[in-house]
């Protein structure tokens, strides 16, 4: 027998548990150390956490395209005296670094005003769940403008493959409401800007859509912005468009092709008024630019450098 297990048996029985002891120890320690660093993830995940500004890269999804600089500065001001009070949204990429899922104006502002870490809820969401929570969030609170909802709408009908009361579910609207917003994405560019920029409301463009030919549509969306048209009275002048009888003067033109309708578009967006192209074949044709008043046809003339 080695002298190495003479010893052993030597020591007797106690010193056999207390080694069995020590070993059972050492494990039950290596799993409660797995099992606190599990429960530490599990709560960072939950929990509000202070990241630096450095690790955060924005969100790629975010439909918001338009930070009023101004507001910026102020929230910027409020968080220098007050700090940070409602803390952003990210998901974690690895061990340093944090995509932003929610919260790009407050981010924004944290660094304008200076702020080197700020408080952040830490979730886990994939590129379909970052589109839909972005979305979600800027809606309900950062009032996005309603062509920026209507692109955010097509985005997650496009990439996450939702039908339209499928969408309606996810953020709380119903089928109707999202179709009035998808709809505005068919108006001319002018228009859809005049939304974007909040000379005309969604009540207008509602009623602007309800008319068929996109040159009335300009034309009416024009007279809105000279007089200031109210909802009301735009609803009731696009019944009357609606309702005009076509006219038939002799021969009719012949349907003129896809770009120079295009043309006709463009130029009337340029001149913020109704404008027709008239195809007499060969080649040769006429230009139609309608204007309403002397002051009208000034400014026509002045787009043209006359």
């Amino acid at each position: 027998m080695s002298a190495e297990k003479r010893n052993a048996l030597g020591r007797g029985l106690s010193a056999l548990l207390k080694d069995t002891e020590s070993v059972n120890h050492g494990q039950h320690t290596a799993t409660n150390k797995a099992a606190a660093a599990a429960e530490t993830e599990v709560n960072s995940l939950g929990s509000v956490n202070e990241i630096k500004l450095s690790e955060i890269e924005v969100n790629p999804f975010q439909p918001r395209t338009d930070f009023d600089q101004e507001a910026l500065a102020e929230l910027a001001d409020s968080i220098k005296l007050q700090g940070l009070i409602q803390p952003i949204t990210v998901r974690r990429l690895n061990a340093h670094s944090y995509q932003l899922i929610s919260g790009e104006r407050r981010f924004r502002a944290s660094k304008l005003a200076g702020l080197t870490t700020v408080p952040a809820y830490i979730r886990s969401a994939n590129d379909q769940q970052m589109l839909e929570m972005a979305l979600i969030e800027n809606i309900q609170r950062e009032n996005l403008n309603a062509i920026e909802v209507a692109l955010s709408f097509q985005r997650m009908i496009e990439e996450c493959n939702l039908k339209q009361d499928e969408l309606g579910e996810r953020v709380s609207k119903n089928r109707s409401t999202v179709t009035n917003y998808l709809r505005l994405l068919r108006l001319p560019p002018a228009i859809q800007k005049s939304l974007r920029d909040n000379e005309i409301t969604m009540g207008h463009a509602k009623a602007l859509i309800s008319i068929e030919d996109s040159t009335k549509q300009i034309f009416l969306h024009q007279h809105i912005i000279r007089d200031g048209l109210s909802v009301r009275k735009t609803e009731e002048l696009a019944r009357e468009i609606q309702r005009a009888p076509v006219k038939k003067e002799g021969k009719q033109p012949e349907p003129i092709s896809f770009q120079l309708q295009k043309i006709q578009d463009d130029l009337a967006s340029k001149f913020s008024t109704r404008v027709k192209l008239k195809i007499a074949g060969q080649g040769k044709g006429t230009i139609e630019i309608p204007f309403l008043s002397e002051s009208d046809l000034t400014r026509i003339l002045e787009i043209m450098e006359w």
